[in-house]
């Protein structure tokens, strides 16, 4: 299952080292990233694979934003084809 992990938020040290890290520590294969700061304000989307995944996409949810709260990020995470349908235009 492929995943789109979306991350907005002021920039700062170590956001891309932060979710990758998480994802590699769940044998999460990341595919692409995609990443820019405008005005100061870092916006990402990763799409990933979770086939060897050791956690449930609900589970990886609940981290990513928890963690990204603690540090006023936004991070969400979606199954590619939820993704799809919702900025399918």
């Amino acid at each position: 299952m492929k995943i789109v992990v979306t991350v907005v938020g002021e920039d700062r040290v170590g956001i891309i080292a932060m979710v990758s890290g998480i994802l590699a520590e769940n044998q999460i294969n990341i595919n692409n990233i995609n990443q820019n700061i405008v005005d100061g304000f870092f916006n990402m989307v990763m799409i990933a694979d979770m086939a060897a995944a050791r956690i449930s996409l609900k589970d990886l949810q609940k981290i990513l934003r928890e963690r990204g709260e603690a540090i006023g990020l936004d991070i969400k995470v979606q199954h590619e084809d939820i993704f799809r349908i919702m900025h399918r235009i």
